[in-house]
């Protein structure tokens, strides 16, 4: 197993090795400048900020400075926030994305799950239809459009929760619906697919014949099989969640690393590009590990294939 887990840490720092070099090289792609007011400034002040930001070094040599201050946790300096380090930029707004991020997922799994196995176990009934029904729409209707829909409805025209903005908890209650029904819809399909599989397998048969109540075949196998697959969904969409959507974060103007990034593209401020995509990417790769470890944990089947490698 530790063999297994060194393997995976290697993968794991040659993706974010190969993320940081494509990501760079493109940055320095795009068109543009990182300087706002570059048309009132003169040649000589431009030359001052290519020198103070080192952009006046040949890109090799840019890009190894970047990986060596990265490597020592310095991802830069923002070209468009007074000079602010880039990791004090996505400090500063990472924990309202997180939280928005968590609330959402552990809306959609929850609620999800429960929809899923209704449907699983009511098969072909009204339950069920309404169960897919339901995923359909969650999954076909894009969250801006449903964030927009809860703004009107629920914010303004029923007076529920503030319209926007960033406080107590009220103010996180829409977006989280907005981002959650995503992951809702696909942890309900998923469940229920997997349920009606297993549901119909021999040994779930063998559990009946037991004399086990209908709870116990339900929670103890049927659910604890059908959610090794959604563990494999809910890996990526959590770190997508909880590094923030661009979109929602806009919508409800919530100060997370989504609206940063947003910013961030639209006045090229290449650092905060570059600390928010590795962000992402590092979020992702441990993720990712975590669901194997995970897999290990539902089925110990895989822990002995692990080990066997």
């Amino acid at each position: 197993m530790k063999k297994y887990l060194l393997k995976r840490v290697g993968y794991m720092a040659l993706t974010l090795f190969l993320v940081a070099t494509i990501t760079f090289f493109l940055m320095k792609m795009m068109p543009g400048s990182p300087y706002a007011n570059e048309a009132k400034m003169s040649a000589t002040q431009i030359k001052i900020m290519n020198e103070q930001y080192g952009l006046d070094k040949p890109v090799w040599q840019q890009y190894l400075i970047y990986l060596f201050g990265m490597l020592h946790g310095d991802l830069g300096t923002s070209f468009q926030y007074s000079n602010q380090p880039v990791s004090a930029l996505i400090g500063n707004r990472i924990g309202a994305s997180m939280q928005l991020g968590l609330q959402a997922m552990i809306f959609g799994v929850f609620f999800g799950i429960i929809i899923g196995a209704i449907a699983a176990i009511k098969h072909n009934t009204w339950a069920d239809t309404g169960a897919t029904v339901l995923a359909i729409i969650g999954k076909s209707v894009p969250n801006f459009v449903l964030a927009i829909l809860l703004q009107y409805y629920i914010g303004l025209k029923l007076g529920w929760f503030p319209l926007a903005g960033w406080g107590d908890f009220s103010h996180t209650i829409m977006p989280t619906i907005a981002l959650g029904v995503g992951p809702l819809a696909e942890t309900a399909r998923f469940i229920r697919t997997s349920m009606v599989e297993v549901l119909s397998s021999d040994y779930i048969e063998l559990a009946k014949s037991k004399g086990l109540s209908r709870f116990e075949v339900v929670y103890h196998h049927a659910l604890r099989n059908s959610l090794i697959p959604l563990v494999t969904l809910l890996g990526p969409y959590t770190v997508s969640l909880m590094t923030g959507s661009m979109v929602i974060e806009n919508i409800f103007n919530i100060p997370g690393i989504g609206e940063q990034f947003v910013k961030s593209i639209m006045t090229n401020d290449y650092p905060t590009i570059m600390g928010v995509t590795m962000l992402f990417s590092a979020g992702l790769v441990v993720v990712i590990l975590i669901t194997d470890i995970i897999y290990s944990i539902i089925d110990p089947r895989i822990r002995l294939e692990g080990k066997k490698g």
